[in-house]
């Protein structure tokens, strides 16, 4: 896959200390789920009087992801019309001030409604970094980028939840203080990175090619639906196999994404060996590892396949998030961008859902089977798709080089 792209805006410069600020800002975006797993149990517990607490705190756990899907797309024209640092500084305050919320507000149902405020700032974040990022690097050393994005959001993921899990020890909201990490972050994202290109208030944004999106949205849909499966999956499986203990189910999810986190590393080696079949071996890698943990009942092996499953989640998320925005002009990346986000945790909303469905039928073991199968078939298709995606990149490369010349 060629990552050729539009030249970057002049006005920017590529620089180490920007690219590690925006990552850090994407990895806000993770405490959204990270918080409260740990303590949705004390959740409940804390609110003895109030009917369904169960189904509101797995809404207020699942709310950001919902809500960013369904935003993430508005949110990409907004950085495209307002400016990706404007965004990303603004939502970040905000990511502080109503991630915080539930240390004092009294019932889960405003809980819930501030949960929904936090997935509108994490829209905002993660499609403003994933722009910005775009504008800044270009070829391999983006593709890098984009696999450290998926590394340290991995890593960020371990740590949010042992740092949510020791802070609710001792008070199931004391993990709402991790949000205000993202307040020295907008402080520091303000100072370090560059302005904007200016824009008029009257200019129009150029339209985007919907039309040549429409493959790589649709693989990122499904894509995170697949890639979600062994991260949702995982402990209920373990725990079907007489995995009892939480630290145990702890530490096996814990080297699972650790494994997703170093595949994430490798992608921009990966990019310049096998560029054609790279989002077809990452849906098969997936697709193997989901086999391995639905149809075996051995205990290693299913461990085996949750690494598996994860290191081609790693390289699968790496490859759509540098496909969509391939050849791109600088105008158009927001709403991309946005796109990408929205695909993205639609399917990992869907995932769950549709999991759970079948598994009433099947069982669970078959269910994750079957999503396998789905990652095989997909993998089928983007061999094909991976051929037309290099011509067509291949194509609009060569008027930056003779621009160039």
């Amino acid at each position: 896959m060629s990552t050729a792209t539009a030249p970057v805006p002049r006005t920017r410069t590529s620089s180490t200390g920007q690219g590690a600020v925006l990552l850090a800002a994407a990895c806000m975006p993770i405490l959204g789920s990270t918080s409260i797993a740990p303590v949705q149990p004390a959740m409940v517990a804390a609110f003895p009087d109030q009917a369904g607490a169960e189904v509101l705190v797995g809404l207020i756990l699942t709310a950001p992801a919902l809500v960013i899907g369904l935003t993430a797309l508005f949110a990409g024209r907004l950085i495209d019309r307002v400016g990706r640092k404007r965004v990303l500084v603004i939502a970040l305050f905000a990511y502080a001030v109503v991630g915080t919320a539930p240390l004092w507000l009294p019932t889960l149902q405003a809980i819930l409604i501030s949960r929904v405020a936090v997935g509108l700032a994490e829209a905002a974040i993660f499609s403003s970094s994933m722009a910005t990022i775009t504008d800044l690097f270009d070829g391999h050393r983006r593709a890098r980028y984009f696999g450290l994005l998926n590394l340290v959001t991995g890593l960020a993921a371990v740590v949010f939840i042992a740092l949510s899990g020791a802070l609710g020890d001792a008070n199931w909201r004391a993990p709402f203080w991790l949000y205000l990490l993202a307040l020295p972050l907008g402080i520091v994202a303000a100072i370090v990175l560059k302005k904007d290109r200016p824009r008029t208030e009257r200019q129009a944004l150029p339209p985007v090619q919907w039309r040549r999106l429409l493959a790589p949205i649709l693989f990122t849909l499904l894509g995170g639906a697949v890639f979600y499966v062994p991260v949702a999956m995982l402990s209920f499986r373990l725990s079907e196999l007489g995995v009892s203990q939480t630290s145990a189910i702890g530490a096996i999810s814990a080297g699972a994404a650790l494994a997703l986190a170093l595949a994430s590393l490798g992608f921009p080696a990966l990019l310049r060996r096998i560029p054609r079949i790279l989002l077809a071996a990452a849906f098969a890698v997936l697709g193997v590892g989901l086999l391995l943990i639905g149809l075996s009942t051995a205990l290693p092996v299913v461990i085996v396949g949750a690494v598996v499953a994860n290191a081609g989640g790693g390289i699968l998320l790496s490859t759509l998030q540098t496909w969509i925005v391939q050849g791109l002009p600088y105008e158009q990346r927001g709403r991309a961008s946005g796109a990408s986000t929205a695909g993205l945790f639609v399917g990992q909303f869907l995932a769950p859902l549709l999991v759970f469905a079948i598994a009433g039928a099947t069982g669970l073991g078959p269910a994750i089977a079957i999503a396998g199968a789905c990652g095989l078939l997909a993998a089928v298709a983007g061999v094909f798709v991976g051929r037309i995606r290099t011509d067509q990149a291949e194509r609009s490369e060569q008027p930056v080089h003779a621009a160039a010349e």
